[in-house]
């Protein structure tokens, strides 16, 4: 079987294994406080332009989302997000379960825009009853979308204007971020994201490492006491060097660019591939997230040598499907995929009875 299920089915990057493998027998104290992780935070506020920044580590997305919406928020707030985000389908409630609702708006292509941030904004302070209204009081969206798209640098700064103009924090949820530095056309780098960005997360898990996110703030004083509210959430690792390591690694060499721009550049032949033998795409994604409309039929034959997800429920005829490439798809994987994929059925010509 050769997997293009997800971007976290294999273990690590063997740079950052080799990492580990070094340091196992070293000692350090605990939670973070090693040297190793000291490092970590060095590199990265670095290579996002931090002076006044701070970075901390927990071991998921899920952890890193639920912890750092929890600390900006009050406790009857809620999160503004796009239809499709994480924390609104794929997180089971844990958003909701500190108290914090999430707020739900229409999207295009698995984005939030400006405007429908500043409608639901006007809509929310002109009404006078809301004080028995769950106040909007911070945006969250994700860099790359769940649908492998982009915001374009002015988006992302109408989005930003919008938040300051009502004193909110944007969040970005950054799990696939590497895919989205490196994907061809893009405009905005990691600097901007720290720029814009109040609080963002680095992702390491579905980016090369055994497991981690970087939580970055722009200025220390964003997420007081923020290591006291991981522990109460569960999320402050002992062996917190485990995380520094990774992290340190990523941050050296190019090293998580490098993973970026070799998922992007196989999932473009992947695409390339599919098009070719016309087959249509649910969503034009320029990262590592490829989504087609394929015949069942086609579905359930490629499925007995090809690992790949369902994007939603399965259709009568024919199903949404999603492949996804990472640090350790190769170009022979590539290749046998498409060795296999037969070409996309020609619709029937309608009938001249019919015209």
């Amino acid at each position: 079987m050769i997997y293009f299920n997800c971007d976290y089915m294999a273990g690590a990057h063997p740079e950052i294994l080799d990492a580990l493998i070094k340091t196992n027998l070293e000692k350090s104290v605990g939670y973070g406080f090693d040297s190793f992780t000291a490092a970590a935070r060095v590199a990265i506020l670095k290579a996002c332009g931090l002076d006044d920044g701070e970075v901390y580590f927990v071991q998921g997305g899920t952890q890193a989302n639920k912890v750092a919406i929890d600390r900006l928020l009050s406790r009857n707030d809620g999160v503004l997000c796009c239809e499709s985000a994480h924390i609104n389908v794929h997180e089971s409630g844990a958003i909701e379960a500190d108290g914090h609702k999430v707020i739900a708006l229409p999207e295009q292509n698995g984005k939030l825009s400006a405007d429908s941030i500043l409608r639901y904004m006007e809509d929310f302070y002109a009404d006078e009853t809301n004080e028995h209204m769950v106040r909007p009081a911070m945006v969250y969206i994700t860099h790359p979308t769940e649908y492998g798209t982009l915001y374009a640098l002015s988006e992302l700064k109408a989005i930003s204007e919008v938040c300051r103009r009502y004193d909110m924090p944007l969040y970005i949820d950054g799990a696939r971020l590497a895919y989205g530095l490196t994907a061809d056309g893009t405009d905005v780098t990691l600097h901007d994201i720290a720029t814009l960005a109040d609080v963002f997360y680095i992702g390491g898990t579905k980016c090369g490492t055994l497991f981690g996110e970087a939580i970055v703030s722009r200025h220390k004083h964003i997420l007081p006491r923020f290591m006291s509210l991981m522990k109460l959430h569960g999320a402050l690792l002992a062996k917190g060097r485990l995380l520094g390591i990774q992290f340190l690694t990523l941050f050296t060499d190019d090293l998580y660019y490098r993973i970026g721009r070799n998922a992007d550049r196989l999932a473009m032949q992947l695409k390339e591939g599919f098009l070719a033998k016309g087959y249509r795409q649910y969503i034009d994604s320029p990262t590592n997230q490829q989504f087609f409309i394929l015949p069942n039929e086609e579905i359930d034959r490629l499925s007995s040598q090809i690992g790949f997800e369902l994007w939603g429920p399965k259709g009568t005829t024919e199903s949404i499907v999603r492949f996804v490439t990472d640090w350790s798809t190769t170009e022979s994987d590539v290749t046998f995929l498409l060795s296999l994929l037969r070409p996309a059925p020609t619709p029937p010509l309608p009938d001249s009875d019919s015209i």
